[in-house]
């Protein structure tokens, strides 16, 4: 048999078990897909639906054109709002840093208990929403831009956490090894061997979870926790549809900007 004829894909008809059972699969799915329809449709109040188009051609008129002079309102939010995802990120990085450090398998001092320890804080984390953080800590510290910064900070240790942990992971061995080899010790090796292919990572990963804050702090003042949020929840509260849209444009554009910037800064460091 040539290579090309070992490298020829042969193609066999399914058995009779396999065909069953992708049959049965396709069944499970519809009868899933119809079961969950029929859910929907009982809780739907198909008035409200029927008369949906009309209600957002009442609000779009309401909304246009926006309200340019409540702009001066709106400054100060936003510079609470970037305060926010920034010193949020950077307590993320405080706090995350030494978990990845802890929770990779090669620079873990304890696989058996703190690697564990370091794991779960991490996906605890990651499993709770920013909003959720900042609903608690709202009601633990007060309304204020407080609870918004560690309520970023909280929901950043995990996203930052589990990418640079995998990264360390993913470090090359015989770097390690011919630091090793000079009779370093093992904070030489992770000072030598380990940060350097590191910190490109760590960089981006910084950089890509700012830009990701920026979204979330946005919304974070419709619980209290400050920022332009704040100016968004009072506009709706009132039915200023006017100024809500302006609000809306500026949270677009704010987002436009950090995207642009963190693509820049990533470009230029990786």
């Amino acid at each position: 048999m040539s290579v090309t004829d070992a490298q020829t894909p042969i193609w066999r008809h399914r058995t009779p078990k396999a065909r069953l059972a992708l049959w049965g699969g396709w069944l499970a799915c519809v009868a899933l897909f119809v079961w969950c329809w029929e859910m929907m449709t009982e809780r739907t109040m198909w008035v409200f639906v029927y008369d949906a188009p009309t209600a957002a051609n009442d609000l779009l008129g309401r909304s246009f054109p926006p309200k340019w002079s409540y702009i001066e309102s709106l400054l100060w939010p936003l510079w609470d709002t970037m305060n926010i995802a920034t010193l949020g990120t950077l307590l993320g990085i405080v706090l995350a840093v030494p978990l990845a450090f802890l929770a990779a398998s090669n620079t873990t001092p304890s696989r058996l208990v703190l690697r564990p320890i370091a794991l779960f804080i991490i996906v605890a984390t990651r499993s709770i929403n920013s909003l959720i953080w900042a609903l608690l800590l709202v009601s633990i510290l007060g309304p204020g831009i407080l609870a918004g910064i560690i309520a970023i900070g909280l929901r950043s240790v995990g996203f930052i956490g589990k990418l640079l942990y995998e990264a360390i992971e993913e470090t090359d061995v015989k770097q390690i090894e011919a630091v090793t080899a000079t009779g370093a010790s093992q904070a030489q090796i992770l000072n030598y061997a380990i940060v350097p292919q590191v910190l490109p990572s760590f960089y981006g990963i910084s950089v890509f979870r700012w830009d990701i804050n920026i979204r979330e702090s946005a919304i974070l003042g419709l619980v209290g926790a400050g920022g332009i949020g704040l100016q968004l929840q009072a506009s709706m509260s009132v039915l200023a549809w006017n100024q809500v849209s302006l609000i809306l444009l500026v949270i677009l554009g704010t987002v436009v900007v950090s995207e642009w910037v963190s693509a820049k800064v990533r470009h230029a460091i990786i």
